[in-house]
């Protein structure tokens, strides 16, 4: 395995390569004390809130605020470069429902901070879990997607610097020869976690990374450049710090990145063909082909890319490839993904067999295959995208991360982010139950679980992947509710939350129907379980914060959803 020889560091306005044990250190500091603060709220709405594809306010869905909704309601239009760090964490845990200090959130920030791992004195990440058990497998790493909700919890906090070196390096990994059994990976495959080796007798430090190679099933993770390219721009947002984006190095990084993701070839479909687990769904769970979670992702990264490549030469040439893939997956996904109750009829009054461009049923779905339980499932007012559409395949299960990010990237129209919303309340007992939040609904089970999974005893029904709650999807709910300026539903779910998960020992998961039970393999002090819950807090006490992680709806992807004649 190749060792962390050097890095990238900006020095005298000039970029060069530096020895690592000086590569952070000589990087410019952000003086926070320049950031201005959180500007007093206007509650009055100011109209239309449209933007173009470069604009990074917030907007937020046409739903009738209720009283108690009028706060959120009111941070229709931000005007600034930032998303203004308020440091609320830590140094003063206070609840942002009543006076008095707040425990559970001191207990969180305390939590969080011993995740933190060093490298050659800077902290870099924060491991996956702090579980004292025996076997650790791959807990005691630092994973890109796992380090996220931690991300903007520090980012949140005015603790910027942490992020910036976990940029720079995973940065710095991604330009590793990755080879598996002979066979090389993709230049801008981003790893899917690292560690820290430390040599007491040489008294050094090593970082190893693994892009797939140790993982279950060997799968490399599609996930970490596109949660990657989203928490650069997170930090840029956050900060106003331009200069880490602009670097030459994050350029090309994004560009590879891109380079992958938006290659030519025998797809006929604009969305993103993927393995079985290679996402946060990381083991066989009949989620290969086109996956929800992976298309949002995608579509979220690639705004996110148009919002941080420079438009240079080689920039504008990736620009011109990201809008045309745009325009082309927000179609498919509004219409091919998109289910509520008339596409529900639709499909179950399908010909089967059509051939030619006036082809309705495109994909060959058998009306058969229809499962019975979305017909109860279905509410009236309501509906979601579901987790894959490919030739004679559609697969109806909910999948809460990917309709998250729908919603927070604006895939999802405004019309369709209320209908997800709408389900979310309409089918709180099976969505959230006793523990936020399902990852899917419902489980598989039966022989259906036998094939699917390949008998996989961690994902049996209502366990981990397969119809399991995890607690870290709190911040991706709230997040969600703040946009669509339903917040109360966040807060009911963190209320629900709040009255087990610091008793249970910040669990990774839970089981059962209604989530009453601690996961039979579930790590304790889980760090995505602690840092999505700060990050939910935070959003709630200051939903300014909302701008780092959400994109508003652009007026160029605004198409009317009308089938066209030719797919």
């Amino acid at each position: 395995m190749s060792t962390l020889s050097g890095d990238v560091s900006n020095h005298g306005g000039s970029i060069r390569n530096v020895d690592s044990f000086s590569s952070v250190a000589e990087l410019e500091d952000i003086d926070f004390s320049r950031l201005p603060r959180p500007r007093h709220l206007n509650v009055e709405r100011q109209g239309s809130l449209e933007r173009s594809l470069t604009d990074t306010q917030l907007g937020f869905s046409p739903h009738p605020p209720s009283r108690a909704e009028n706060f959120f309601r009111a941070l229709d239009h931000f005007d600034g470069v930032f998303s203004p760090s308020k440091r609320s964490g830590f140094t003063t845990p206070r609840s942002p429902f009543g006076p008095g200090p707040n425990p559970m959130i001191a207990e969180a920030w305390e939590a969080l901070r011993r995740t933190l791992v060093h490298f050659r004195g800077q902290p870099v990440g924060t491991i996956a879990a702090l579980d004292n058990s025996d076997e650790k497998l791959n807990y005691d790493q630092v994973f890109v997607r796992d380090f996220v909700p931690s991300a903007l919890a520090f980012l949140m906090n005015g603790e910027a610097e942490i992020v910036k070196n976990f940029i720079l390096k995973t940065l710095r990994l991604q330009s590793w020869e990755k080879k598996i059994d002979r066979f090389q990976l993709g230049e801008g495959v981003m790893p899917a976690s690292f560690k820290v080796l430390h040599d007491p007798v040489r008294n050094t430090e090593t970082l190893i990374a693994d892009f797939g190679e140790s993982a279950i099933g060997r799968v490399a993770p599609v996930d970490s450049g596109f949660w990657w390219i989203i928490l650069l721009r997170a930090y840029t947002k956050s900060t106003g710090d331009t200069s880490l984006s602009e670097m030459p190095e994050c350029q090309k990084g994004m560009r590879l990145i891109l380079s992958l993701c938006l290659s030519e070839g025998f797809d006929t479909f604009p969305t993103l063909l993927c393995a079985d687990g290679c996402s946060m769904i990381d083991r066989r769970m009949g989620v290969y082909g086109y996956p929800i979670e992976i298309q949002a992702l995608f579509f979220m990264a690639l705004r996110c890319a148009l919002l941080l490549l420079k438009h240079d030469a080689e920039g504008k040439e990736f620009i011109e490839r990201i809008v045309k893939r745009l325009h082309a997956l927000s179609y498919h996904m509004r219409n091919y993904f998109w289910l509520d109750l008339k596409q529900l009829n639709d499909i179950y009054r399908y010909k089967t067999e059509e051939y030619s461009h006036t082809a309705v049923n495109k994909f060959n779905i058998m009306p058969d295959s229809l499962p019975e339980w979305v017909f109860d499932f279905m509410p009236v007012c309501g509906g979601y995208f579901i987790g894959n559409v490919g030739p004679s395949n559609m697969d109806f299960r909910w999948f809460c991360l990917g309709n998250c990010i729908a919603i927070l990237s604006s895939l999802a129209t405004q019309e369709q982010a209320t209908k997800i919303m709408d389900l979310i309340e309409s089918r709180w007992h099976e969505l959230v139950g006793e523990m936020p939040l399902k990852v899917c609904y419902p489980a598989i089970e039966g022989h259906e679980w036998r094939i699917v999974t390949g008998c996989d005893p961690k994902n049996t029904r209502w366990s981990y992947h397969n119809g399991g709650s995890w607690p870290v999807l709190l911040w991706l709910l709230t997040a969600a509710c703040i946009k669509t300026g339903r917040p109360q539903i966040a807060r009911r779910a963190i209320e629900l939350a709040e009255l087990r998960l610091s008793k249970d020992g910040w669990p990774e998961y839970y089981d059962g129907k209604l989530g009453r039970f601690i996961g039979k393999q579930a790590r304790k002090y889980q760090t995505w379980s602690i840092a999505g819950y700060l990050v939910a807090k935070m959003m709630l006490e200051d939903p300014s914060h909302l701008g780092m992680i959400a994109l508003e709806e652009d007026k160029q992807l605004k198409s009317v959803l009308k089938r066209s004649a030719s797919f």
